[in-house]
């Protein structure tokens, strides 16, 4: 830090110390100009005029007013706009009184709004030019009391600039402050949806799997003394079951790896390309699963967003798990994939009996926070509030909730053609 700026902060520290310097520096100036005769025979002379006790009274006066002039800019204009009044009537000869009221002028101009210098700033203009005008020992076309309305408005001009650069500053440290805080909550919300979306996955895989082994472990342990080949044949299904629980496991939490670390997944995300593999993992864990599909693409029409095919088969899963765990050893589950024009309609159906679900909190099955994987009727789990989210995210909609006559049905709706032309306007 330089010199220059350690005085300036020290003397920004102490306003009062800056302004009794201000003050005494006119008092020395307006003094010395008391002393000067501009229209000497030989030009301009010193010495030539000595002021009067008034006119010394008033130079005082209205230099020491300048030491207030930050705490009432307005009070101090006055005060000193009446001195230089006095003087400019009564002096003779006359002294530059009229510097504090350009000084204090020029403090109101820089302290207050435009509209208040305006009508402030003309005012005295007006008011100290025409008494010395009208009423001053001088003629009124003199030099000094045309100096007086030059002074006064360089004063105020001064003053309104040094306002307007103060609050432009104001206003650009203040649109850096907000785009500051704009771009932190923008790094924190974005941390906040991708906790989310790991939290999702990690759901659907843990959740998926998991209920498999349990199922396949209560088969085996029910038939391993009476059918020892089904129950190995069970404990297979859990074993592939747990191998593919460990992969996703493994490339899901690898996005969290940081971007030095070794072994980034390389594996991609399901789709609906392996949704006969998922139906035949529960297949294999005893649930009857029927799949229809309609959702070919017609000629030249894009191929589903990587977003919309991850989020269809997310649905699938979780609805599918949903059956297994909650309706019931009977049940058949039904599942339809259609693409309909621009959307792509995702049913999954069951005729369970099962007593672990519930309806959303309106009675319509359709309720935000409804939940279906708790198995206690308590709402612990999180499988519709996932599915939702996953779905309401692409601005698609779900519905799910009892069938009539039994069962329960999760139907979703994902837009196709809006993130396709998304995806394909991008950079």
């Amino acid at each position: 830090m330089s010199t220059f700026q350690r005085a300036r902060r020290r003397l920004r520290a102490h306003p009062f110390a800056l302004d009794a310097a201000l003050a005494a520096g006119v008092l020395v100036c307006i003094v010395a100009g008391s002393l000067v005769e501009p229209h000497g025979p030989d030009g301009v002379t010193w010495a030539l005029r000595t002021p009067d006790a008034l006119s010394l009274v008033l130079m005082v006066l209205g230099a020491a007013a300048l030491v207030l002039r930050r705490r009432a800019p307005l009070a101090v204009l006055a005060f000193t706009g009446g001195v230089s009044l006095v003087e400019s009537v009564t002096g003779d000869p006359r002294a530059p009184v009229a510097m504090c009221v350009v000084v204090a002028l020029y403090t109101v101009a820089s302290a207050t709004d435009r509209p208040t210098t305006w009508r402030v700033g003309l005012l005295t203009m007006t008011v100290l030019t025409g008494a010395a005008m009208i009423a001053g020992p001088l003629p009124w076309y003199a030099q000094e009391n045309l100096a007086i309305l030059a002074w006064t408005g360089i004063g105020a001009t001064a003053g309104d600039a040094v306002r307007s650069r103060r609050a432009f500053v104001q206003a650009i440290r203040e649109r850096a402050e907000r785009a500051e805080r704009t771009r932190e909550e923008e790094a924190r919300r974005r941390v906040a949806e991708e906790r989310l979306r790991i939290a999702r996955d990690l759901h659907d895989v843990v959740a998926h799997h998991i209920a498999l082994v349990n199922v396949q472990a209560g088969v085996a342990a029910h038939v391993m003394d009476k059918r020892p080949d089904q129950a190995k044949e069970a404990l297979a299904h859990v074993r592939e079951a747990s191998r593919s629980a460990l992969g996703e496991l493994r490339a899901t939490v690898g996005l969290l790896r940081q971007s030095g670390d070794p072994e980034a997944p390389t594996e991609p995300a399901p789709g609906l390309d392996r949704l006969d593999d998922l139906a035949g993992t529960f297949r294999n864990a005893g649930l009857r699963v029927l799949v229809a599909r309609e959702d070919q693409r017609p000629d030249h029409a894009p191929a589903l967003p990587a977003a919309v095919d991850l989020a269809a088969y997310r649905v699938v899963q979780e609805a599918l798990t949903n059956v297994q765990k909650h309706a019931g050893a009977e049940a058949r589950a039904e599942v339809s994939v259609v693409r309909v024009g621009p959307h792509l309609e995702i049913t999954v159906l069951d005729d369970g009996t099962g007593t672990g679900r519930r309806e959303a909190p309106d009675g319509t099955g359709t309720g935000t926070g409804t939940d279906t994987d708790t198995g206690n009727g308590k709402g612990g789990g999180h499988g519709l509030l996932g599915m939702r989210e996953r779905v309401t995210a692409l601005r698609g909609t779900l519905t799910t909730g009892p069938r009539y006559g039994g069962g329960f049905r999760v139907h979703a709706i994902l837009p196709v053609e809006a993130h396709t032309s998304a995806a394909q306007d991008g950079p």
